[in-house]
């Protein structure tokens, strides 16, 4: 075990090891621009994040953009957030995700961690992609390749979000904003007969957009039994009728396996594959005016997860549907102010069919939940000199057709001077069961204790200060804390669920960016969290990560980031007994590319490797990762 003075040198070094070179630096810019502005000067983009913003309910968004996916190689959401600080990540192969729980999940600040359910919702353009029945998002679900920026919420979101928002990640996906056509493909080969192929267009001519993806990624994995699979089919096509009105439809469908091993030495625990398969279907209408912008989304989400030869030599096949309508409008009708005013109605339903190794099945009606969520919030913008100051105030109802109505609400203040600002916020909001609890309780309990459960509860609180120095350093500093409680855990004696866990995490995270010269950017941050109870899995007391981007010569580009997480329990906090700990690792990885140009198209080659230092670790006991590996590509766009 690592002691805690140990830990805090360990993150200490990895920030100041990968800072020695540099002053500091920030710029801020839209995430589809290549490279970033600080006061015309031209810089390349910032690693790991594009940076943290504070939205209008000051509230803390990080922000991921395409170029920082790129500049880390990374092949999907997981890989993508892991070195975000505040996020820790579960999987058990290079490629695929095992499942929604230790297999290949997502954590934030020790939120994430209950399986079935979630309390970090995961969207696609603001529409929650979860498997209904168990009411928790499977990453293979998401495809990074489909992403234009990855937003995330390490807060409580009661007014955007509503139920499942503990915290929240939200994929921008891809479209093709400006006129003109634009084809980009990608090729690359590594480690474990691992194979990326991507290929993506787009145009936009007067009113009329599309934009289109196909991708394909495969490994073996690094262990027998460790390989996966990922397919994805996208497009986004949208007409604007004028300035104001877009209609577009967005439809993705993806097709995907991941296999277990098994703990090392005992392949005869393996859980079998993992297959999922889901599309998803958003039609929006949007608006744009002087006085005002807003959206009307429908939504179709269709799927199936089959679980095929498990421990126990039984299968578990779960086939859901999950539809709705979200509407919001922004009124920003007078100076300084905005007034918005939404309504969600969302259907999560889905059916479970097991099928033990002797063959009997065992199934179920398809359930359904029904949750009206209507909302309002409200901002306003003071301004004296160069002082501003921006209150804000919002509220959500709850209306749940199995479980007790509730009111979430949240309130915030943002004030800024010059390069200087202060937020703050508070957030109460609920979590509500999903429909894993009636299916189980039919199905293998004979039960209807079901029907006495209430949602989870949150309250939220963070305070956060940003400082910009000259054009090329920000820094930012944030306390946060969670306090739940009617948690939904397993009881036994009769089984059943039951609202009787809590938690209370706080905790202080850091990061600073930062341009040196108009070549380099650096970055480092870092996370401290203070559990309750202290074996919260996937919440490690201290994480970090530093990145720096270097264009060395014309061309010529070097990526290369360090992620350090402390020890970890791990296991589910709604299921009793003892929790496992994973020992804390230090991991480098690096990307070098170069970019040319061949007849008009621009070219680029590129080496990327994970793990360069051969460090031994793992998400979960007896699942080690892969040493060091490495992978080879080009790309091609024009």
């Amino acid at each position: 075990m690592v002691s805690r003075i140990a830990r805090l040198c360990a993150v200490t070094a990895l920030c100041v090891g990968l800072s020695l070179p540099a002053g500091a630096g920030w710029a801020q810019e839209k995430s589809e621009d290549k490279a970033q502005k600080t006061d015309e000067v031209v810089v390349v983009s910032s690693p790991i994040i594009e940076g943290d913003q504070v939205n209008r309910l000051a509230s803390e968004v990080t922000v991921i953009s395409e170029q920082q996916i790129d500049d880390m190689n990374a092949g999907d959401l997981p890989s993508a957030l892991r070195r975000t600080p505040g996020v820790v990540i579960s999987r058990h192969n290079p490629v695929g995700s095992f499942g929604g729980g230790s297999g290949g999940a997502v954590f934030i600040r020790g939120m994430g961690t209950g399986r079935p359910g979630q309390d970090i919702v995961t969207m696609i353009d603001g529409i929650p992609m979860v498997v209904g029945v168990w009411n928790h998002s499977v990453m293979d679900m998401l495809s990074i390749d489909n992403v234009h920026a990855i937003e995330v919420y390490k807060g409580a979101q009661p007014v955007l979000f509503g139920n499942n928002a503990f915290a929240a990640i939200n994929i921008v996906p891809k479209y093709k904003k400006d006129d003109g056509f634009y084809t980009h493909g990608k090729l690359a080969g590594g480690s474990y007969n691992t194979l990326t192929e991507v290929l993506e267009t787009g145009g936009k001519i007067e009113g009329f957009d599309y934009y289109l993806v196909q991708s394909y990624r495969y490994s073996d994995g690094q262990r027998d039994d460790a390989g996966g699979s990922l397919q994805n089919y996208y497009g986004n096509i949208g007409y604007s009728f004028n300035p104001h009105l877009r209609l577009s439809l967005l439809v993705n469908y993806t097709n995907n396996w991941s296999e277990d091993p098994g703990p090392l030495g005992q392949p005869e625990l393996s859980d079998g594959t993992f297959k999922t398969r889901d599309t998803i279907s958003i039609l929006k209408l949007e608006d744009k005016y002087d006085w005002g912008y807003g959206y009307v989304k429908a939504y179709w989400d269709d799927g199936h997860l089959d679980w095929q030869d498990q421990s126990d030599g039984s299968d578990t096949r779960t086939d859901y549907n999950n539809y709705g309508i979200r509407i919001n409008q922004t009124l920003t009708m007078w100076q300084g102010g905005a007034l918005t005013l939404g309504f969600d109605q969302d259907y999560i339903s889905g059916k479970v069919l097991t099928v033990s190794a002797t063959g009997k099945q065992n199934g179920g009606e398809k359930e359904t939940f029904r949750l009206s969520q209507p909302y309002a919030a409200i901002s306003q913008e003071f301004k004296l000199g160069e002082v501003s100051f921006i209150p804000s105030v919002g509220a959500r109802y709850f209306d749940h057709n199995n479980f007790s109505s509730e009111t979430g609400y949240q309130a915030g203040a943002i004030l800024r001077y010059q390069d200087s600002e202060l937020h703050a916020n508070f957030a109460h909001t609920y979590n509500y069961p999903g429909v894993y609890v009636v299916q189980q309780s039919k199905l293998f309990w004979h039960n209807s204790l079901w029907e006495n459960l209430k949602p989870e509860e949150l309250n939220h609180f963070e305070l956060g200060v940003s400082q910009k120095f000259a054009s090329w350093v920000k820094a930012g500093l944030t306390y946060f804390r969670d306090k739940g409680s009617d948690r939904l855990v397993l009881v036994y004696n009769p089984a059943h669920w039951e609202n009787i866990g809590d938690f209370d995490n706080q905790g202080i995270e850091g990061n600073i960016t930062f341009y040196p010269t108009r070549d380099l950017a650096f970055f480092v941050g870092g996370t401290y969290l203070d559990r309750s109870p202290e074996d919260t899995p996937y919440a490690p007391e201290w994480s970090g990560s530093a990145g720096a981007n270097w264009r060395f010569l014309p061309g010529w580009m070097a990526s290369v980031d360090a992620q350090f997480v402390d020890e970890y329990y791990v296991s589910e906090t709604r299921y009793a007994g003892s929790r496992k700990m994973v020992d804390g690792f230090l991991i480098f990885n690096a990307k070098v590319s170069y970019q040319f140009k061949v007849k008009g198209i621009d070219m680029k080659v590129f080496a990327a490797g994970e793990n360069l230092t051969n460090q031994d670790y793992e998400y979960k006991p007896g699942y080690p990762m892969p040493g060091i590996n490495g992978m080879l590509g080009v790309e091609f766009s024009f």
